[in-house]
């Protein structure tokens, strides 16, 4: 558009307006354009790596209470499909308050796409912003640590900056929060379905070894897609479900899942429950919060990171096996290995900055990772845990038949 078409009666050029900013709680208010729901998202800033899998970040409950920055320019432009969510409850609202991009969206350009991205964040009541040098907004995170926000969208420009500023700065911190209600299932429920396959799509489990239950704080799809691939029989409860519940549903094994907010919040009720479990020998698998979950458990205790982890490109190493994985990671909280008993082993570490991504029980069968072996689109260097927990079931149920 020339200057003259931009503003013809003075001979310049018309400014674009905003119609969107994120309002940190310094009192920085970054412009942009606004997309998917008009309304004010308050919420926790971080960044994330991925260069691929945004449908799936964005329906991961593990980011509820969080405004999502890609530093990937393009998100968006392959569009959304009715398969690729990782909400349990499709017709559930996303935990995760806003996102933030570079690039405007474009049209979708993938053969899968049944639906514009942007429409989809409004169905979905996501709000989002456009626009913004995201590189510059990771800087700040990488140097203060993730900043609380709001982050508002109004088509006509129209933002009481002052009142948004105020919200920003009053918002409560991440540590000391409980998550888990806003996202974990109402009612227990079976799963049978198995990973995404060319050309059928998605499958079904026709037999199981093993009867798992998996403790829903913000369970995804794909880990339970790859409990089933492992020949079990997955039934997921609450994340308040009893140690008396649990048990009577008579498990080979038990899942403690992903989930958001501080783990120590959480475990004021998960944790005597994950007690009773290790004490009466059921082997255990944990992922993300889950992981956080056990160490809670066994003694240990958890710690407020500066800028988490984000990404599905973190280099992690299993020490039992020398093996370096490239893998997922979402997580704002750590466990400390300083204050983990003698009984913990820590089986993983953090290539990035060394911080604990598992930790494996020397006197009970249990064992946890910090990132998502079961990450959907990838990577799927660390699928080999589930097997791992299969075989844990199987070793525990033969010492039993002896």
């Amino acid at each position: 558009m020339s200057a003259s078409e931009g503003n013809p009666a003075a001979g310049g050029w018309t400014e674009p307006r905003a119609t969107a900013l994120l309002v940190l709680a310094d009192g920085t208010v970054l412009e942009g354009f606004g997309l998917g729901a008009v309304a004010e998202a308050p919420g926790e800033v971080c960044f994330n790596t991925a260069m691929t899998g945004y449908q799936e970040i964005l329906t991961d409950p593990s980011y509820a209470g969080q405004i999502i920055t890609f530093t990937f320019p393009h998100v968006g432009n392959v569009g959304v499909n009715e398969e690729d969510t990782e909400t349990v409850n499709a017709a559930a609202s996303s935990g995760v308050r806003g996102v933030v991009l570079h690039a405007d969206i474009t049209e979708p350009s993938n053969w899968r796409a049944t639906r514009h991205f942007d429409a989809w964040l409004k169905a979905r009541n996501i709000v989002g912003i456009a626009g913004i040098d995201t590189r510059a907004l990771t800087a700040l995170i990488r140097d203060n640590g993730m900043p609380n926000a709001v982050l508002a969208h109004n088509p006509e420009g129209v933002f009481d900056i002052p009142r948004l500023k105020r919200q920003a700065a009053t918002l409560p911190d991440m540590a000391g929060l409980d998550l888990v209600p806003l996202v974990t299932a109402a009612q227990r429920y079976d799963w049978d379905e198995t990973p995404w396959q060319w050309p059928a799509g998605y499958g079904t489990r026709e037999s199981a070894a093993h009867k798992v239950v998996a403790i829903d704080y913000g369970v995804k799809r794909n880990i339970l897609r790859l409990l089933a691939k492992a020949g079990c029989e997955v039934t997921v409860v609450p994340s308040t479900a009893s140690a008396a519940d649990i048990l009577a549903l008579s498990p080979d094994g038990v899942f403690l899942s992903n989930g958001p907010g501080d783990p120590a919040a959480t475990g004021e009720y998960a944790v005597p429950v994950i007690k009773e479990l290790l004490d009466r020998r059921i082997p255990t698998f944990g992922i993300c919060l889950g992981h956080q979950m056990l160490a809670l458990a066994i003694g240990g205790r958890t710690m407020k990171m500066k800028q988490g982890h984000h990404g599905a490109n973190h280099p992690v190493q299993d020490k039992t096996t020398g093996k370096v994985e490239i893998v997922s990671m979402n997580h704002g909280f750590a466990v400390d290995p300083a204050t983990l008993p003698e009984n913990a082993t820590e089986t993983h570490v953090s290539l990035f900055d060394g911080s604990n991504c598992g930790i494996a029980l020397a006197d009970r069968p249990a064992f946890s990772v910090q990132h998502h072996p079961e990450a959907s689109p990838g990577p799927q260097d660390s699928h080999y845990l589930f097997t791992r927990f299969v075989e844990m079931m199987e070793a525990e149920k033969a010492k039993a038949a002896a």
